[in-house]
């Protein structure tokens, strides 16, 4: 039994060290980004041979997915937490770009560009829809009056995506438009595509936010 069990010395220890290459993970991410991910450059930086190493994370893609896990793991329940305390779209926003400006390198690695050949396994596919479930809970308690457009439209009839949520079609192109337009605003400046461009990125985020909750 004391094999397996998560507090022994021994596990304690595994779970240190996978704490370890998971924070050098990170180093080697904001320095030269996914794409140039190296276990053994890890493993040289922690004195370890490569095969030592292996122990812990098999393969590269064992290691990024321990990051993108941890990644939406984090923003969900940083919105659990919000929405539970009654917050609405507009506070769930401010708190997706408190979170996304904390860690930059975080936000980047689930939302940024795509890495090649790299596919999320079913278990974090479920941690975003639970992402998008809360925008949609939030979405429903306070449902905008608009008229229908063609995409409200559409949506009556391609909703896989929402995973059984009973809210209308406003509401969900309400959370599809929150989702797209405050994450892009958020891509490009933590891309650091404003830089030089002289304005306030705080204010695009909140005048974006502003017409898109407009009644």
């Amino acid at each position: 039994m004391a094999e397996t069990d998560a507090k022994t010395p021994r596990e304690r220890y595994r779970t240190q060290v996978r704490a370890e290459i998971k924070e050098h993970a990170w180093e080697q991410i904001a320095a030269t980004g996914t794409s140039a991910l190296s276990l053994n450059a890890i493993a040289k930086q922690m004195g370890m041979s490569g095969p030592a190493l292996y122990r812990y994370y098999a393969n590269r893609d064992e290691l990024i997915t321990e990051l993108v896990r941890d990644a939406y793991r984090s923003l969900a329940d940083t919105l659990r937490s919000a929405s539970v305390a009654g917050a609405d779209l507009a506070v769930l926003a401010h708190a997706v770009r408190g979170w996304a400006l904390e860690d930059p390198q975080r936000y980047l690695l689930i939302y940024g560009t795509p890495v090649p050949g790299y596919h999320a396994p079913d278990d974090i596919t479920a941690i975003s829809s639970e992402i998008m479930m809360i925008l949609l809970d939030a979405g429903s308690t306070s449902p905008r009056e608009r008229p229908a457009t063609p995409f409200d439209i559409h949506l009556e009839h391609h909703r896989d995506w929402a995973a059984g949520h009973p809210a209308p079609p406003a509401v969900l192109r309400q959370a599809l438009s929150f989702w797209t337009r405050l994450h892009g605003v958020l891509s490009l400046e933590l891309s650091g595509h404003f830089t030089g461009m002289g304005f306030d990125p705080a204010l695009l985020f909140a005048a974006e936010l502003d017409d898109l909750l407009m009644p």
